[in-house]
């Protein structure tokens, strides 16, 4: 296993980081707050072809591997741009598996009209109530949501076409979510069977692969204005940078974060060998990473001291950000048990 970055991954990288810099401030996504969209900059992420770079070329997307996802969603994640890439990215990939394994005609008119940037696609991560999905992210804000329903792959869109974006219910994060289904869209199946709903298991590891990626990232960005904010403040006439429990949670936050990258690199990888393992890997790294996440963001935010809790400084939005963003998935708990289920499915009890 080589985790090394290639030459164009580097270039990936750069590049990601130079357009998340520039339209992504910290002013943009508080800009964007109560909804958690910028459509503007939803356009730019489009242009740029991301949604669809996982999609193979041969169906018009960009033929990106899905260690090349992990490290464009770690890029995202540093930023927290106010937009729902990693929803979409997943949503346009599983729409290639179906087109590509079901000849299903509606999955290639849908992914068609995402890499010609006509619409906004996201997934729905967990089981349907009563015929509606629940809090899908980015729900509020696309234009069809892809969903399983027994043994049946589902698009919920718009009766009336395009529309205004959903009201936004109040949630901790600041995200675009919305319940979509029954009452509120026109339902279609998109296709059906066994490989059907295994193409939306793939999905929806690959969106907890990604979202592992964006919470290293997130992670990486309050460690660092953590240390930035300990290096100016002073206490007893000296930074509080020089008390040695700084030192160590700045130093714990360091070894949390590598350790989920690796775990997520690593599942990335699996992931692009096809390895029997990668669902499961994936999984394991949603789990640490989230975690591991929540734990830096709130280290950093506890060093700002009582300032960290006011909206005027930055290290909120990343607070609020590491411990909303991982429920789409649900209870956490719910996944540990999923986790260990799997892993020890075959073990005589």
């Amino acid at each position: 296993m080589d985790l090394s970055y290639s030459d164009e991954q580097q270039d990936l990288r750069e590049s990601l980081a130079s357009f998340f810099s520039k339209e992504s401030t910290v002013e943009r996504v508080r800009a964007a707050e109560p909804s958690g969209f910028d459509a503007e900059l939803w356009s730019g992420i489009s242009a740029m072809g991301l949604p669809t770079m996982g999609v193979p070329e041969d169906l018009g997307g960009g033929g990106a591997s899905p260690l090349d996802l992990v490290l464009t969603a770690e890029e995202f994640g540093k930023w927290i741009p106010p937009a729902p890439l990693i929803e979409s990215m997943v949503a346009n990939n599983l729409l290639a598996r179906l087109a590509t394994s079901e000849s299903s005609d509606l999955a290639k008119q849908l992914l068609a009209r995402s890499v010609a940037g006509e619409a906004l696609f996201s997934l729905a991560i967990r089981p349907l109530v009563e015929g509606m999905a629940r809090l899908v992210p980015g729900g509020a804000v696309a234009d069809a949501v892809l969903a399983c329903d027994a043994n049946e792959v589902i698009v919920f869109r718009s009766a009336a076409g395009p529309r205004s974006p959903l009201e936004v219910p109040a949630n901790l994060g600041t995200a675009p979510l919305a319940d979509r289904g029954a009452g509120v869209d026109e339902r279609d199946v998109v296709a059906t069977g066994p490989e059907a709903v295994a193409a939306y298991e793939i999905a929806r590891h690959e969106w907890q692969l990604l979202m592992a990626g964006a919470m290293v990232g997130l992670a990486q960005t309050a460690l660092e204005k953590g240390a930035e904010y300990v290096q100016q403040r002073r206490a007893f006439g000296v930074l509080i940078a020089w008390f040695q429990t700084v030192q160590h949670r700045l130093a714990d936050g360091v070894t949390s974060i590598e350790g989920a990258r690796l775990l997520t690199y690593e599942a990335g990888w699996a992931a692009e060998q096809g390895l029997t393992n990668a669902g499961a890997l994936a999984e394991m790294a949603f789990l640490f990473s989230t975690e591991a996440a929540f734990r830096v963001a709130a280290d950093s935010l506890h060093l700002h001291g009582g300032y960290g809790y006011t909206l005027e400084y930055d290290i909120q939005l990343y607070f609020r950000r590491a411990k909303a963003w991982p429920l789409a998935n649900g209870d956490p708990r719910d996944g540990y048990q999923s986790l260990a289920a799997r892993l020890f499915e075959h073990e005589e009890r």
